[in-house]
């Protein structure tokens, strides 16, 4: 079966679709969704979904595009201090906050008010902790990313300040509810490391080292997350029903929204 590369070359014609990624000045890991093959053999629709960095920073021509493209919902991850510091407000554009605050920076600053040196091993436990903490403690959240993908179509954009973590979490979950195999989800997950640009300000105690830990994307991350998944939940599909409120009826609907129609 052929599948779409991660280019998204497979985007039907006449979207305007080059790749996958749009290339926006102010926004480096803006990206469809679409083009993933579920199990069964259907196709994601392109131009529904998008999954973002922060939005802050957007020119005019961005804003423009995504007018264009007709996305009207934000459903924006960042925590209270990260959008007061980085707000928006696009014109056609309607921004909805699901709060999950960045625990693992203040984490990070716990350990540096210590006196404590965090080395790459600190990062990755930290980041593993993290994903462990969005599955157990930010269910109302993706709960209500779910109420907002099951309102109806309309193209939408949910986004946190990088787009990886909290961002990448909500596009497995996404995905995996459309029933797209895992390493597609993968695949899907990992994109951030070729397309995110951290910011130049990233400088400063942190080695470099654990800079690019905590400013990347691991598969043993998200792998932290589904290993919750499995052992509190049974699976993917129980914490879907259980957690989220996505059991077969809400499923099939999420697939009449955001599946091509089976052949």
């Amino acid at each position: 079966m052929r599948r779409p590369d991660d280019t998204g070359s497979a985007a039907p014609a006449g979207t305007g679709a080059g790749s996958r990624a749009l290339d926006l000045a102010g926004a480096s890991n803006f990206r469809d969704l679409g083009g993933y093959y579920t199990a069964d053999g259907r196709q994601v629709r392109w131009r529904l979904l998008y999954r973002s960095d922060q939005l802050a920073a957007l020119a005019p021509d961005d804003v423009a595009r995504l007018q264009a493209l007709g996305i009207g919902r934000a459903l924006d991850f960042r925590g209270e201090q990260e959008c007061a510091a980085a707000a928006y407000a696009w014109p056609g554009m309607v921004r909805h906050a699901l709060s999950i605050e960045p625990t693992v920076v203040q984490e990070v600053q716990s350990l540096l008010a210590a006196g404590r040196t965090l080395t790459a091993e600190d990062a990755v436990l930290l980041m593993k902790q993290t994903y462990r903490h969005f599955v157990t403690d930010c269910q109302a959240q993706y709960r209500e990313l779910f109420e907002h993908l099951l309102a109806g179509p309309g193209p939408l954009v949910f986004h946190c300040t990088a787009g990886k973590d909290r961002t990448g979490l909500a596009a497995a979950l996404i995905l995996r509810a459309l029933g797209v195999p895992m390493a597609q989800v993968m695949e899907d997950y990992l994109l951030t490391n070729r397309l995110y640009k951290e910011p130049a300000s990233v400088t400063g105690v942190l080695s470099p080292d654990v800079v690019a830990i905590l400013w990347r994307v691991q598969p043993g991350f998200l792998r932290a997350a589904l290993q919750v998944l499995e052992q509190d939940f049974g699976g993917m599909a129980a914490y879907l029903e259980q957690a989220l409120g996505i059991a077969g009826p809400e499923r099939q609907r999420l697939a009449e929204l955001y599946l091509e129609p089976a052949r």
